[in-house]
């Protein structure tokens, strides 16, 4: 896996322990015969497209781990290769690696972004820490990182592409950044920040949203100045669905509150929207995130 793609997902989101191996890809591909939809490949036109149709959250987290297990053995494929490193068996493998994780992530990110729900957010605070430890293995994987650094020496002395300059440098940096160059308690200490991290991080964006979830707005037919027809019709559907039949509900959402402020007469309300969506995590109570503000 990529490290553009790595931090990506850790912003997401954001493992499984490996033990060192020297096993090709092609006994890597025989142990991959999990039915598991979310680690195949795409089909389809355009090169493949995710299979949005057939999601299903029960296999999110088996595939993550899965997903997970498949790049560590990667990974250790390339930091124990016996030959010298070179742009090609150290930065183009690296590119290369990580396939199924990759397939996974997309299907977490819209679990994530789009279709979040108490029991995506219960397996998201379970496996944040876990795909932390699973970012420090790499990060930290010291052959890893000393045949990166020998790459990225070579290139200031003979330098390639500027293309293949520019991803050498990126994933030199990258790593050095992530602490792939402290001592080995520092590491450790390094790798204990960013497990927290995860887990507030994720407990954080938990609490926005349950709050985004808990409060709304409900108006009656006097209080719908200067809002569209298809405004009133999809806040009508809101409060039917809310079991409010015959009212309005502004949620507490960007996509409902933004036209909401833009073109509603009613002043009072639209400072209610507002403080009510920007107030989310700030409510006291089990969602409140004051003190995970000072955590972080």
């Amino acid at each position: 896996m990529n490290f553009k793609k790595f931090t990506t997902y850790l912003a997401i989101v954001t493992a499984v322990a490996c033990t060192a191996c020297s096993q090709s890809s092609e006994s890597i591909e025989e142990e991959f015969t999990t039915d598991n939809m979310l680690l195949k490949e795409w089909s389809g036109p355009y090169g493949g497209l995710p299979a949005f149709d057939q999601m299903n959250l029960d296999s999110l987290k088996p595939a993550l781990t899965e997903g997970m297990r498949l790049n560590l053995k990667e990974i250790d494929k390339i930091a124990n290769n016996t030959e010298p490193a070179t742009f090609e068996n150290t930065i183009v493998a690296l590119e290369s690696a990580g396939d199924e994780l990759n397939r996974v992530f997309v299907y977490y990110g819209i679990w994530s972004s789009n279709m979040s729900t108490p029991e995506f957010r219960e397996i998201q605070a379970e496996m944040a820490p876990i795909i932390s430890e699973f970012s420090s293995k790499i990060t930290q994987n010291e052959k890893l990182f000393q045949r990166i650094k020998t790459v990225y020496e070579q290139t200031q002395k003979e330098p390639r592409s500027p293309e293949e300059q520019r991803l050498v440098q990126l994933t030199y940096e990258g790593y050095a950044m992530n602490g792939a160059d402290l001592d080995e308690e520092s590491k450790k200490r390094y790798a204990e920040i960013n497990k927290e991290l995860s887990s507030l991080y994720t407990t954080f964006a938990s609490n926005v949203l349950a709050d985004e979830e808990s409060y709304e707005t409900f108006l009656n037919k006097d209080q719908l100045g200067g809002l569209s027809e298809s405004y009133i019709n999809s806040a009508a559907k809101a409060a039917a669905d809310r079991g409010k039949e015959g009212m309005y509900a502004v949620v507490n959402t960007r996509s409902s509150m933004d036209p909401f402020l833009t073109y509603s007469t009613e002043r009072d309300l639209r400072e209610k929207v507002w403080r009510n969506y920007y107030s989310r995590g700030d409510n006291g109570g089990e969602h409140d995130n004051n003190q995970i503000i000072a955590d972080i």
